[in-house]
């Protein structure tokens, strides 16, 4: 009688057919694939940036019963190129001017094929030896780009989420003594200060560390947005009397809705004489220290304990990659590190850096390869004149906006990002009559949704203090000056029809 782990055993026919795609097939596949990526890249600027589709449109066109026989592959790719391509929204093209830049540049785009090809998942050394020297080799390079002390070493995470997770769990870890062993069940309650301006994922980080979104306060800004170190000092005063315990602070340069930069320098001051880990959010707006120039901008971040930056933001890297720096890695590895019986390495070897115990996962992508690739084919030289390049386009948007009597500008620009209403002449000067204020607001979420509408140019929007704010982000790195001209003429073009209907 047959064993019951042979029932139900392949034929020969199907065992062969059980394995993977050939490799002869493969490399055809790739050469097509090679052709699709290449002429969407080329052809991106002719999709509408958001495409033309409702809810629940797709998944009718799509869905259907799960495939039972394996289909052709050049049918797969046909529903690719007819289905896929056209209805995403297209964060590659140079017409992309919402929320920040997340563009994929092409030699990126070759370092995660290559990744993806080994599939390398770099946990530990032994099962990524260059995968996890490779990290240390590009964050190094980065660091020293930045103009960051040598003491500053880091890890690659997915996002600057779990970045900023990581930062406040070793603000927890100094705060608490061993949370990552004891919990917080003997501690008095933790707090985090952030701006009023900060990234949600701070409250969301505080939510997941069991320090709670209470745990988290937020302090007034100046007229810039920008954290106020007087009112910090006060508030932790405040809070140590009433029984709280103050953990950490995050400062932003470049906060999400306005780019606002606090003074960090002041703020590190304030962590300093309290003993609390500071944590800096550069994730939009850390590239841009490539450039000496721009580091007035980031006076006192070399004082922080931990610091975010995302190069698939304003680097050009392929999503994902969040680059977390810390001058204390050994309590990045307390709040962190677990290692089970079944990663340790017996084999009488020395091992590299076991990644795993500095970040909140076990598997993970080896990121260093395609960072490896792209700072080698760009040089700092490169990235830094591309930078600059979207500055100047800033730079000068900001300059029309602020010359045209139907526009104003919002906020300061002091780097890829600007705000600004469409606000028609004949409304100046009254911009604090209730009616006015609702009528320029109207007028410039219609000019939002027409532009979007069109296809043409995609914007976000914010709104600070009850005023909605449009925002043009610019740093993709097929944005040329004429898609910012295009989308400058758009935008005058709707405001002045639809001030018309408005009136």
């Amino acid at each position: 009688m047959p064993s019951q782990h042979l029932e139900g055993r392949l034929d020969e026919a199907q065992r062969t057919a059980a394995g993977d795609m050939p490799p002869a097939e493969l490399r055809a596949a790739l050469h097509e694939m090679a052709d699709i990526v290449a002429d969407y890249l080329e052809e991106v600027e002719d999709y509408a940036v958001l495409p033309p589709v409702k809810p629940g449109e797709l998944t009718d066109r799509l869905a259907g019963p799960p495939p039972e026989e394996p289909e052709p592959l050049e049918v797969i790719l046909r529903d690719l190129r007819s289905q896929v391509i056209p209805n995403v929204t297209h964060w590659q093209s140079p017409n992309n001017l919402a929320y920040f830049p997340s563009t994929a540049s092409g030699i990126g785009i070759l370092g995660e094929m290559i990744s993806s090809g080994l599939n390398s998942n770099a946990f530990i050394w032994r099962v990524s030896p260059v995968g996890a020297e490779l990290e240390a080799i590009t964050i190094d390079w980065l660091r020293a780009g930045l103009g960051l002390p040598d003491e500053f070493d880091g890890v690659f995470n997915d996002t600057a989420s779990i970045s900023t997770l990581s930062g406040l769990a070793c603000a927890r870890q100094q705060a608490t003594g061993d949370a990552s062993q004891a919990g917080l069940r003997a501690s008095p309650p933790l707090r985090i200060y952030i701006s009023s301006q900060a990234h949600s994922s701070v409250e969301r980080a505080a939510m997941i560390l069991g320090i709670g979104r209470d745990g988290v306060r937020a302090i007034d800004v100046d007229k810039q947005l920008a954290m106020d170190p007087v009112a910090l000092r006060a508030a932790i005063a405040e809070d140590r009397r009433n029984g709280w315990l103050p953990a950490g602070i995050v400062a932003t340069i470049g906060t999400t809705s306005t780019t606002a930069i606090d003074p960090v320098d002041a703020i590190a001051d304030v962590a300093a004489d309290e003993g609390l880990w500071l944590h800096v959010d550069a994730a939009y707006a850390g590239p841009t220290a490539l450039i000496p120039q721009m580091r007035r901008h980031f006076k006192g971040w070399e004082r922080a304990d931990s610091i975010v930056i995302n190069p698939h933001k304003w680097m050009f890297t392929p999503f994902d990659c969040s680059l977390l720096l810390t001058r204390k890695m050994e309590m990045l590895r307390a709040a962190l590190s677990l290692v089970p019986e079944y990663l340790r390495t017996y084999d009488g070897k020395d091992s590299g850096r076991d990644y795993s115990e500095y970040v909140p996962q076990l598997g993970r992508k080896a990121r260093g390869i395609k960072m490896w690739m792209q700072l080698r084919y760009f040089g700092l030289a490169g990235l830094r004149a591309r930078l600059q390049h979207h500055l100047d386009l800033a730079g000068e948007l900001a300059a029309r906006i602020d010359a045209d009597p139907d526009a104003e500008l919002l906020y300061p620009v002091p780097f890829g990002t600007v705000c600004f209403r469409m606000r028609p002449a004949h409304y100046a000067g009254r911009e604090g009559e209730p009616a006015v204020a609702q009528a320029i607001d109207r007028l410039n979420e219609g000019v939002m949704n027409q532009l979007n509408g069109s296809g043409e140019v995609f914007l976000s929007h914010t709104r600070i203090a009850g005023v909605f704010v449009l925002r043009a982000a610019i740093g993709n790195l097929r944005t040329e000056r004429r898609h910012i001209d295009r989308a400058w003429e758009l935008l005058r073009d709707a405001a002045h029809e639809l001030d018309r209907e408005i009136a």
